[in-house]
């Protein structure tokens, strides 16, 4: 087993360039801590390039990692590749998804426009996921899916749905195309529970303080708002996605 002992190696230092989305781009692979995060890549089946274990801990029996020989690093390399307080001693470097194209034909999809802190997003990927949306579409200004806060926010549900760039004038202009309904979030629309359950739908949700893009929500079937009976001046963005996805869907 190939062993690491000093930061400075280039591989330890073409590994950290991997916690910038500049790093991520230039090289297609994103970097993942931690044994859950690890196991669930493993059973999306993701290309991994280097499986990175701290000396002492011993590599489960089960992970195949797709033949890739492991790599053994001491402590203090792995503190220094690690953006946790607490490395939990396994990591890995995986390939980024290639032309993920989300066909917007028939399906339940979630559009996210300008979502910027990586805790929403991760957690809206991760309540997609457990709603069974088709896929994720979103926007230029959107935290970057693979950023490694996201990314543990996600639990590991970004390795099971499409997320997908795209310009979100253009998503909507296809699902309009196709028969699918297009709900916008505001507070000059109805109140969601006056619209039934969709087989097909898609659902926009915009920056956590300025809302959605004005010429997005002209664009959109409907516009919906959750009712606030406290003093709350709005719910989190997360939050809200919980709500919305599981009144629209179908099941």
């Amino acid at each position: 087993m190939e062993r690491i002992e000093s930061p400075k190696n280039p591989k330890i230092k073409a590994w950290k360039k991997l916690h910038t989305k500049r790093g991520r781009e230039k090289s297609v692979l994103f970097f993942i801590e931690g044994r859950h995060l690890i196991e669930e890549a493993l059973k999306a089946n993701l290309p991994f390039v280097e499986l990175i274990i701290r000396e002492g801990e011993e590599m489960p029996k089960e992970w195949k990692a797709a033949d890739v020989k492991p790599v053994e690093v001491t402590a203090r390399v792995m503190k220094e590749l690690s953006e946790t307080e607490t490395p939990q001693g396994f990591a890995a470097v995986c390939e980024l998804p290639e032309n993920v194209n989300i066909p917007l034909e028939t399906g339940q999809f979630l559009f996210l426009d300008r979502i910027q802190d990586p805790g929403n997003m991760g957690t809206i990927i991760r309540t997609a996921h457990a709603a069974g949306v088709t896929g994720i579409v979103y926007s230029e200004g959107t935290a970057d899916p693979y950023n490694s806060k996201v990314i543990r926010s996600t639990q590991g549900s970004l390795f099971h749905i499409p997320v997908q760039k795209m310009d979100l004038q253009e998503a909507i202009a296809l699902c309009k195309e196709n028969g699918v309904p297009v709900f916008g979030t505001s507070f000059d629309g109805s109140t969601y529970s006056a619209i039934e359950p969709q087989q097909k739908f898609a659902l926009l949700l915009g920056n956590e303080g300025q809302g959605i893009d004005e010429e997005l929500l002209a664009q959109t079937d409907h516009n919906l708002y959750i009712p606030l009976y406290g003093g709350a001046e709005s719910l989190n963005v997360s939050v809200a996605a919980g709500i919305l996805l599981y009144h629209l869907k179908v099941v």
